[in-house]
């Protein structure tokens, strides 16, 4: 991803035909897009950015329907299909102190009390109401942990380390 932008939706289908899309929020807040004005067309790593004006949002049950300035009918909305929307970070939302970008934790190396060096963080997956902290092992199934502080005691993406005490008998399950 591009230094310094997070993306923050995914554009999943044309809505209607006066060119507005279907965005599936990337972010825990989906009101945040109400007041987006500035941001970029890319792809999914974050590269390939295309700068891009907001010009309304609403939000429609689990999605956001969003206006692009320069996007007037279906057929342009329909080119945007896959494409992802990002913000720079001076556009982020602010995080409550203990939150984090997901992009933050990506690529961290995450131990365990017990078991020692666990891997890096691939992905933090929503799951229902719990967040999934997805560690790649190397040569193993990745561990699937749930994103809580009692689990990841001590987060420090500025190091490049996270800590963690893993439920008994979790790690077991992914050695069979």
């Amino acid at each position: 991803m591009t230094e310094g932008r997070l993306i923050i939706g995914k554009i999943t289908a044309a809505h209607g035909i006066k060119g507005e899309v279907t965005v599936f929020p990337l972010t825990d807040d989906a009101r945040r897009f109400l007041k987006l004005k500035n941001a970029s067309l890319c792809d999914e790593k974050g590269d390939n950015e295309i700068p891009c004006v907001i010009k309304a949002a609403r939000i429609d049950r689990d999605r956001v329907l969003v206006r692009i300035e320069g996007c007037d009918d279906r057929n342009k909305a329909e080119t945007y299909k896959g494409r992802f929307l990002s913000v720079s970070r001076e556009d982020a939302v602010k995080l409550n102190e203990g939150s984090y970008f997901i992009e933050d934790l990506k690529g961290i190396n995450v131990v365990d009390d017990s078991k020692g060096d666990l891997g890096v963080v691939n992905d933090v997956i929503k799951s229902g109401a719990q967040h999934i902290v997805m560690i790649r092992r190397a040569g193993k199934q990745d561990l699937m942990v749930p994103f809580a502080k009692d689990i990841f005691y001590d987060i420090k993406p500025s190091e490049g380390s996270i800590r963690c005490r893993l439920p008994e008998g979790l790690y077991e399950l992914y050695e069979v």
